[in-house]
């Protein structure tokens, strides 16, 4: 996978930078997989807008994604490699032995043509699903369980992953793509490989047009609003907003805003870098 700088054609084109999508093999999604996603526009089910610079953007279908792979020892095949509006990985389609098919996260190196599997006596190669006490340790892995049966909540964006350090009981000890160091119970699963699409950090979208279609409004500085709509807002002239905080008045800047009594903070062995 490689980045392309485009001619500048146009005042957007100049700045562009894509990627070449040389992994993704279809346009077409499984028809059997999709689901409607209704958009909210920022608004709650009273119709007042709860969250700002949400709207617009070009209608998406959802992709139900496995991300439980709770089909286990069973082979499954690589059919396509697939771009999803819905998240900056890309996505895989698996067809099972048994003719069942089911979308994945991609993984980079996930080839089309490969069979990946799921369960216990796994190899420890790309795209397999294993528990992490049979995965080896050093071992860079994605899209993880944090409860056993949950499904993959951490490491799923494009080109994340984690690293497997140690075990010791029942407990494995992992390092996050935050730099957080926690324990996370060997029954839970994890990914090998990291998530595919790892250039995705390294596009430029050129023009203020492209995040509109993406459904994001503009966002609007706090320096330059009214006293009455954000505490960092008022003063004549250039003035300073005062000290950074969000809308509601909470620090920005180092401000923790985890609870201290919160009961997996046991599991944290050492805390994100700042």
């Amino acid at each position: 996978m490689a980045l392309r700088k485009l001619k500048p054609v146009t005042p957007g084109q100049r700045f562009r930078v894509v990627t070449d999508f040389d992994v993704v093999t279809t346009s077409t999604p499984e028809k059997s997989l999709l689901a409607p996603k209704k958009r909210s526009g920022g608004r709650n089910s009273q119709g007042r807008m709860t969250t700002r610079n949400i709207g617009g953007g070009h209608k998406k279908r959802y992709r139900i994604i496995d991300f439980k792979r709770d089909k286990e020892n069973i082979p499954a095949t690589v059919k396509t490699i697939e771009y999803d509006p819905n998240r900056t990985a890309y996505i895989a389609l698996l067809v099972y032995a048994d003719g069942e098919k089911r979308y994945i996260i991609a993984q980079g190196g996930l080839k089309v043509g490969q069979v990946v599997m799921s369960g216990r006596n796994v190899a420890p190669e790309v795209g397999n699903t294993m528990y992490l006490s049979d995965i080896p340790l050093g071992t860079v892995i994605s899209c993880i369980e944090l409860r056993p049966e949950q499904g993959a909540v951490m490491a799923r964006s494009a080109g994340s992953f984690a690293q497997l350090m140690a075990r010791e009981g029942k407990y494995a000890t992992v390092k996050l793509p935050s730099g957080e160091i926690r324990m996370i119970l060997v029954t839970c699963k994890a990914t090998i490989g990291v998530v595919s699409n790892s250039e995705h950090q390294l596009t430029v979208s050129g023009k203020a047009g492209r995040s509109r279609w993406l459904g994001r409004r503009p966002r609007v500085r706090a320096v330059v609003m009214n006293p009455v709509d954000h505490p960092m807002g008022g003063g004549e002239g250039k003035s300073s907003g005062g000290h950074p905080r969000s809308r509601n008045g909470i620090p920005a800047k180092g401000f923790k805003t985890r609870s201290k009594k919160k009961d997996s903070n046991k599991h944290i062995i050492e805390r994100r870098k700042k």
